[in-house]
């Protein structure tokens, strides 16, 4: 008989997020672990509040993101050069802002459903053996 998958569903809910930023910014740490990207906190501070204020290239919303978390300009030059890089920060029109398709209203309350799916097992010829096994 073949193992049968069952889903199972768990419900987390936390209400103590004081504003738009720090519902951002668990979003993208979310993103971050399942998709592996080892972003830094400050890093997912800057992608977060990027997203909230829709671009980074303004003087003052840079002014606003050192004076909010204690950093320097030369930081968000340095995370801004990285994140391009991987496509999480993009430049349109002379704009750097934060790619759209990972870009929600963090206004409004969010809920997240993570699929977490097992491959089927496929075989495979294992080299140097006659035997083949399941993976």
């Amino acid at each position: 008989m073949k193992n049968q998958r069952t889903h199972t569903v768990q419900q987390l809910q936390i209400d103590s997020l004081v504003d738009e930023y720090m519902v951002a910014e668990k979003y993208y740490a979310i993103l971050s672990a399942i998709n592996n990207l080892a972003l830094t906190k400050r890093e997912i501070e800057l992608i977060s509040f990027t997203a909230v204020k829709g671009s980074i290239s303004y003087a003052n919303h840079r002014t606003e993101f050192c004076e909010r978390y204690n950093t320097t300009t030369a930081t968000i030059n340095n995370i801004v050069s990285k994140l391009k890089k991987t496509g999480i920060f993009i430049k349109e029109e002379g704009k750097i802002h934060v790619n759209s398709i990972i870009v929600v209203d963090f206004k409004k309350n969010l809920n997240l459903l993570i699929k977490l799916k097992h491959e089927e097992g496929k075989e495979v010829d294992i080299v140097g053996e006659d035997s083949k096994e399941v993976i």
